[in-house]
């Protein structure tokens, strides 16, 4: 579920980052009811975007697989990378 609290309660600056590294999730803040920022510890910042950076490689395989068509067997792959990098195995 997510954490919601509002702009004022940022004056307790150790219970939110307290509330921020336990939960290890985005906590938004509301200003007059309504959605403002959103903060997080550093950990869970470097996990986002990690998996931003993830969903970006996945998005540009497909792409480039939709593009050229080529497929490659994992036997063959794996074999070539094995005679590159350790000679004739």
């Amino acid at each position: 579920m997510p954490k919601i609290m509002p702009i004022t309660d940022l004056r307790n600056t150790t219970d939110v980052s307290n509330l921020c590294h336990a939960s290890n999730e985005p906590v938004f803040i509301t200003k007059n009811g309504y959605g403002d920022m959103v903060i997080m510890s550093m950990e869970t910042y470097d996990n986002l975007l990690e998996s931003l950076s993830i969903d970006a490689a996945i998005t540009a395989s497909e792409a480039e697989l939709k593009q050229s068509g080529d497929l490659h067997k994992a036997e063959d792959v794996f074999s070539a990378l094995r005679r590159k990098h350790f000679g004739n195995v």
